[in-house]
């Protein structure tokens, strides 16, 4: 794992996020954490968005034989009713 240093972060925006960290019972550290965990996670969604822009621009899409949208969301719903990770990534569910 990395190690990462952020100087000269003023003290009211460090106040700001001990507050917060503390309103949630995690440390400061664990807090900042997961802030970095979703942020790379926003990454991944917005290169996932832009290849998908991409190859609907190029006349790319779901062919005929395709599920439908609408069923595979009442699927992914009722699983999650049920504790089932239709996402491969395990009971964590995250990548």
């Amino acid at each position: 794992m990395a190690v990462l240093t952020i100087r000269d972060v003023p003290d009211d925006v460090r106040d700001a996020l001990a507050r917060d960290a503390r309103e949630r019972g995690q440390s400061l550290q664990s807090f900042l954490l997961g802030v970095l965990k979703r942020q790379a996670g926003f990454g991944r969604n917005r290169q996932l968005l832009a290849e998908i822009e991409r190859e609907l621009a190029t006349g790319g899409g779901a062919g005929e034989d395709a599920p439908d949208s609408a069923a595979l969301l009442e699927q992914a719903r009722t699983g999650r009713e049920h504790g089932d990770d239709l996402t491969g990534h395990g009971a964590g569910g995250a990548a």
